[in-house]
């Protein structure tokens, strides 16, 4: 569901999926080939949201810019089931686990992974490329090739589906 706000609506570029149980509200910008998922929640109420393209927001995740400020999604990025972003800035192809907690004016440099569950300080800024994990998030290591090749593939399955959902649609089914 898409929901114009104070004189601003959501744009959504070409081949980009976006849930009908979703809600994106205001100041939201998503780029091309996107997946944004069933119960997500997108909130450029009172900030800007922008999304690159081929990145997906799994399902129950929740984004919220700062106040007069911008909440910057690079391309390639994978924001995982149920997280909560209020950060100002995720890089390109990072990867924010399932549950992590990404909190006001935080800042996830490009190709770094953000652990299940793990919670990103308020204006803590992680560096590219490494791992983290913990309360609050600790780099614990490098990113290797291998966690490269992971989120590539996940891009991948996640750009196919919002294809596929694209193309197919769903059809409602009443129950008994």
């Amino acid at each position: 569901m898409f929901y114009k706000f104070d004189g601003k609506q959501p744009t959504v570029g070409i081949g980009t999926y976006v849930s009908d149980t979703a809600i994106v509200i205001g100041d939201v910008r998503i780029g091309n080939n996107c997946y944004i998922g069933h119960g997500a929640v997108l909130r450029g109420d009172y900030g800007t949201i922008e999304i690159g393209n081929e990145t997906a927001v799994e399902e129950g995740a929740i984004i919220h810019a700062p106040p007069q400020d911008f909440c910057s999604i690079g391309n390639g990025v994978i924001i995982g089931h149920g997280a909560i972003i209020h950060a100002k800035r995720i890089g390109d192809f990072a990867g924010i686990g399932m549950g992590a907690v990404l909190s006001i004016r935080s800042e996830v440099a490009a190709e770094s992974t953000v652990a299940e569950g793990a919670v990103v300080k308020r204006e803590q800024k992680i560096p590219e490329a490494v791992v983290v994990a913990g309360n609050p998030a600790r780099k614990i290591r490098d990113v290797s090739q291998k966690e490269r090749d992971f989120w590539a593939l996940a891009r991948k399955v996640y750009l196919d589906l919002a294809h596929k959902y694209c193309s197919l649609g769903m059809e409602r089914v009443d129950m008994p």
